[in-house]
């Protein structure tokens, strides 16, 4: 009977691990002292929740040339370049974005941007990372 259970355990966590993507980003030549990461997972409606969590980001007006704020963008499966969200530097220790999507994707960075709302990136690239498939 313990074995039993002990065997379910496991085979749920490995379906929930299996559902999970994690990757760090690589070091930014704009902003070398930020770390990086983020989590790819998909949720019970079968939509895709991405976290970013960066630590020791520069605030965004302290760039050369100055900007307002981060953007977080994916890259679609087909290709389509979406922005999911902003990272927003009030505590250059720690800042983090949850976002939810329902496209899947691969590949996420981060832009400099003048404005969040913009529909294409157009400022300079922070880092970008892919996950593992």
């Amino acid at each position: 009977m313990d074995q039993q259970r002990n065997i379910g355990f496991i085979i749920v966590f490995l379906l929930f691990i299996s559902c999970t993507a994690n990757t760090r980003f690589p070091v930014s030549a704009t902003v070398p002292a930020a770390e990086i990461t983020a989590v790819r997972k998909k949720d019970k409606n079968q939509n895709y929740v991405v976290e970013i969590k960066a630590k020791y980001l520069a605030e965004a007006s302290r760039l050369q040339p100055p900007k307002n704020n981060y953007c977080v963008w994916i890259v679609t499966t087909d290709g389509i370049t979406k922005n999911i969200g902003q990272l927003s530097v009030s505590n250059i220790k720690k800042t983090e974005l949850k976002a939810v999507t329902p496209f899947e994707f691969n590949e996420v960075f981060i832009t400099a941007e003048d404005r969040g709302d913009v529909t294409y990136p157009s400022g300079v690239e922070i880092s970008r990372t892919r996950f593992k498939k």
